[in-house]
């Protein structure tokens, strides 16, 4: 493995974890996504990521501060993946922006260039044709809050190269993940086939007034021993993830999915209620009054 340069693209809440992750573990990155409000809004949120570095890791302000210098931001594609030996593509989980997301990149990173979905639940075969070049095309999912959860699962499509194939198991390891090879397609990968039934379970209790979102998170916590019930991790992912699978479930026609998905949208999206990103999802969450007042207190 000899990645040296990585792009992002796609700065949201996981994007820009996976971005600071990559820079603090000594590469450079370019960060790219498709306006100048965003670009300037990533800046903000990575840059808010250098105290839980601090308060988790243990990281020194120099070393946090270093890994942000190596990050340069784009909302220019052909600028940002100018000399991309590895993208890492965390755009929305619509398969829609993601084909055109896809074809765009084939059409002005390099030859060299490998390409990789940070997809929660979609396949990377259904994408492989559009990056015009499935042999080096494959996936790499994230667990939100990469730097304490830190695995790294790595799927290849029946057409991934195999040195594509353990070259990105190797760059999982070098950024500080723990790598999960994963040789066979499986929507949901190992990590979401399991949590994604839990939080669509507990979607439908709710939208079909069997119980509180409180009430649902302490029957799980206390049953279990979890630590955080399906709500506070759906606040953690983002509702519009949440929103955006159970948008492609409905597409279907399954009627629990619709109400699912118009649920999601009129009570917490339209309401800018879209997690710990915005500061009140399912629940609401206070700013800290210490050095880490950036940071949301979870």
């Amino acid at each position: 493995m000899d990645y040296q340069k990585v792009t992002v693209a796609g700065s949201g809440v996981l994007g820009s974890q996976i971005a600071f992750q990559t820079a603090f573990k000594g590469f450079q990155v370019s960060v790219y996504d498709i306006t100048d409000e965003a670009v300037s809004q990533a800046k903000e949120r990575i840059a808010k990521l250098k105290p839980r570095y601090q308060k988790h890791l243990g990281a020194t302000e120099e070393e946090v501060n270093l890994a942000f210098d190596r990050i340069t931001f784009y909302s220019d594609l052909s600028q940002a993946v100018a000399d991309a030996d590895l993208v890492i593509e965390a755009v929305p989980e619509v398969v829609e922006i993601k084909l055109d997301f896809y074809k765009k990149l084939g059409a002005v990173a390099p030859e060299k260039t490998v390409f990789a979905t940070n997809s929660s639940t979609l396949l990377p075969s259904q994408f492989a044709e559009a990056t015009g070049r499935p042999e080096k095309f494959l996936a790499l999912h994230f667990a939100n809050q990469i730097c304490v959860s830190n695995t790294a699962e790595v799927m290849k499509h029946p057409g991934t190269d195999e040195k594509v194939f353990t070259d990105l198991i190797e760059f999982a390891k070098a950024i500080g993940m723990v790598a999960l090879p994963i040789h066979k397609e499986q929507p949901g990968y190992i990590l979401n086939s399991l949590l994604v039934p839990l939080l669509e379970a507990a979607e439908m209790l709710l939208v079909n007034e069997i119980a509180d979102v409180e009430t649902i998170d302490k029957t799980w916590q206390i049953a279990t021993g979890a630590p955080k019930g399906p709500f506070a991790i759906l606040d953690i992912i983002g509702v519009t993830t949440a929103y955006n699978i159970a948008n492609a479930k409905a597409q279907s026609g399954n009627p629990e999915f619709v109400k699912i998905a118009n649920y999601l949208k009129t009570e917490y999206i339209d309401k800018g209620k879209l997690g710990i990103a915005t500061g009140e999802g399912f629940y609401t969450y206070k700013k800290q009054k210490t050095k880490e007042a950036d940071l949301l207190n979870v």
